[in-house]
């Protein structure tokens, strides 16, 4: 009987099958290994390399912001107009900053590093520290300078403010930084008013710096109120209310219309709703007002 033709495929020697025994139990013995043995790497391991990564990139950032606060550089500065975190960064107290704003409040400023002590109250080893970087306006030194040379040779007179409303062009060019053209703006812009009735209409006068306005209060005040008939915001007519110095066609319309659709102003306070109105005057507008 012949053997058939798929028989012939499975007939293995003594040699193939020993082979193949060979190859089996060498595959099962590598399943085994790869099943019970982790290959992986430990965690240990890693997170040993992430500190080390961790540690080159922290040196790294600690050095370029060395490097950047080597290149700061502490620049001078007025320091009438230090802010809360401005005077935190000097080491001021909360204290001392709130004694400052509370001087500027009344619209005063400090000209040396002694009246910034008297006002702040400062000691004397954080003045020293801080002092060198103060930077004053140069007509405030110049005025110092003219001043320790009058000092020098007789004793500090006590001024007396003169009325505003009384002041002559003279009085006024007496001022640091005011000559012929900035006083007559100064009368004329009275004469339109009828009188000041606040230092802080001097605001209004085209030309007039900062600094001059500050000295302008140092030698001025408003010791009486002009006389002058107060308006009647509830009964004024758009052209009565056009007489007043910051109400224009435009305001006036606004307030009449407003007064019309909602009754009776009853203070101030109400004026502020009206579009339009200047409310950075409203305290001086309120003086020329009668509710």
């Amino acid at each position: 009987m012949k053997p058939s033709f798929y028989s012939s495929y499975f007939q293995f020697s003594k040699s193939q099958r020993s082979g193949i025994f060979i190859f089996l139990f060498c595959s099962l013995v590598f399943q085994a290994l790869y099943f019970w043995i982790d290959f992986k790497p430990t965690t240990e391991n890693n997170a040993t390399q992430e500190k080390q990564w961790l540690s080159i990139a922290t040196s790294a950032d600690t050095t370029t912001i060395y490097s950047k606060r080597k290149q700061f550089v502490a620049r001078p500065f007025n320091p009438n107009f230090i802010t809360d975190f401005k005077g935190y960064q000097l080491g001021m107290s909360v204290e001392e900053i709130d004694r400052l704003l509370a001087f500027r409040k009344t619209n005063r400023y400090v000209n040396s590093a002694k009246e910034f002590q008297e006002v702040t109250k400062v000691s004397d080893s954080l003045l020293n520290k801080i002092a060198s970087r103060f930077k004053f306006p140069d007509w405030v030194s110049k005025r110092h300078t003219a001043k320790s040379i009058v000092f020098s040779t007789k004793k500090k007179e006590v001024k007396t403010p003169i009325d505003i409303n009384k002041a002559t062009a003279e009085d006024l060019k007496k001022v640091y930084g005011i000559g012929d053209g900035l006083s007559a703006r100064i009368l004329k812009e009275r004469t339109k008013y009828g009188g000041f009735v606040s230092m802080d209409q001097l605001e209004d006068v085209w030309g007039l710096s900062a600094e001059v306005i500050v000295s302008l209060r140092e030698e001025f005040v408003v010791n009486e109120l002009p006389t002058f008939q107060r308006i009647n915001i509830n009964t004024a007519t758009i052209k009565e209310l056009m007489q007043l110095p910051y109400f224009k066609y435009a305001l006036a319309r606004n307030i009449v219309a407003y007064r019309s659709m909602n009754g009776q102003f009853k203070n101030t306070e109400d004026l502020t709703k009206i579009s339009g109105f200047p409310v950075d005057r409203i305290k001086i507008i309120a003086l020329y007002l009668k509710f």
